[in-house]
């Protein structure tokens, strides 16, 4: 006797089997191109960084961990010994930190921006939005060129600020870390509005009734009630903000100059001037790793937000 898993499959079990088979038909094209344009480049460049360094650029095909080892190490030049590449680690530090302040300033300006916003009726809150994106509208140089003629020594600030007297000699801004700080706040902004503003759209402000007829102060209400629920726009504004930063290359290239350059620039530093090929490719991946684990933090905090408001 036919036991169960011998029957036939139904009508509905193979409408189902069909629908997933159409739906695996129609992304292998897109799958093909992300396996060839994504993944490949990255194979590429994994297999590069465990590769030796050419002499005048480009790799030699000899198996090799100096790509990996000169993240954290040098050689001395006379005896070969192994010394801590401060070097390195400063332009990490300087990297992580730059990032982290760009998404804290972001924050602390985006977010009353992205409430101004959200609190407004609904065609001055289009108009609003409208004039939010108006950047995205203009190439990234060209922004980061429009910084440096407003903070140069001989840009707008310093000129307004020693006619009004408030300067007698130009402050120096640029070519220093603040003014790379400056520049990324300016360039990710939007990035941290549009999801601050997306979870703030969707916040019930009778909450803020309730919480004030609880006799909760302002401080309260913010900290208790507005944070927690636009949690996700925060944790996916911070995330769009800190990834970027992470890797920028122009804007530190174009306000920090030379000895303020972060990972990004020192990659590309590596690949030109350099002719350290696999050091170049391990700090990429190195860049990529870092990059996964703030992706895996947004992924498990957004998880948790959703159970949280389930």
């Amino acid at each position: 006797m036919g036991t169960r898993d011998d029957a036939p499959p139904t009508y509905e079990e193979a409408a189902r089997a069909r629908s997933i088979r159409n739906a695996w038909a129609l992304s292998a094209p897109a799958l093909f191109v992300l396996l060839i344009a994504a993944s490949g480049p990255l194979l590429i460049v994994l297999v590069y960084s465990f590769l030796t360094p050419g002499k005048y650029g480009n790799v030699e095909w000899a198996f090799s961990l100096d790509g990996w080892r000169g993240i954290l190490f040098t050689k001395d030049i006379f005896d070969d010994t192994l010394q801590l590449a401060d070097a390195h680690l400063t332009i990490f530090w300087r990297s992580v930190k730059l990032s982290l302040l760009t998404t804290l300033f972001t924050f602390l300006v985006g977010f009353p921006t992205a409430w101004f916003i959200a609190t407004r009726p609904p065609k001055a809150r289009a108009v609003w939005l409208f004039l939010i994106t108006i950047p995205f509208w203009t190439n990234l140089l060209i922004r980061t060129f429009a910084i440096n003629e407003v903070i140069r020594n001989e840009g707008l600030f310093n000129t307004v600020m020693i006619a009004l007297g408030i300067f007698e000699t130009p402050l120096r801004i640029i070519n220093t870390d603040a003014a790379v700080l400056m520049g990324m706040t300016y360039v990710y902004l939007p990035l941290m509005v549009l999801p601050l503003f997306a979870a703030i759209d969707r916040f019930d402000m009778k909450l803020l009734e309730a919480g004030y007829d609880l006799y909760a102060s302002r401080w309260q209400v913010l900290r208790r009630i507005i944070l927690p629920i636009v949690k996700p726009g925060i944790v996916a504004g911070s995330i769009l903000v800190f990834v970027p930063s992470l890797g920028a290359y122009v804007t530190p290239r174009v306000l920090g100059g030379g000895k303020n350059m972060m990972i990004g620039n020192f990659i590309e530093l590596q690949f030109g001037q350099g002719r350290n090929w696999p050091l170049g490719a391990a700090l990429s991946m190195t860049l990529l790793i870092i990059v996964m684990a703030a992706l895996l933090i947004y992924v498990r905090a957004a998880s948790k937000g959703g159970h949280g408001h389930g």
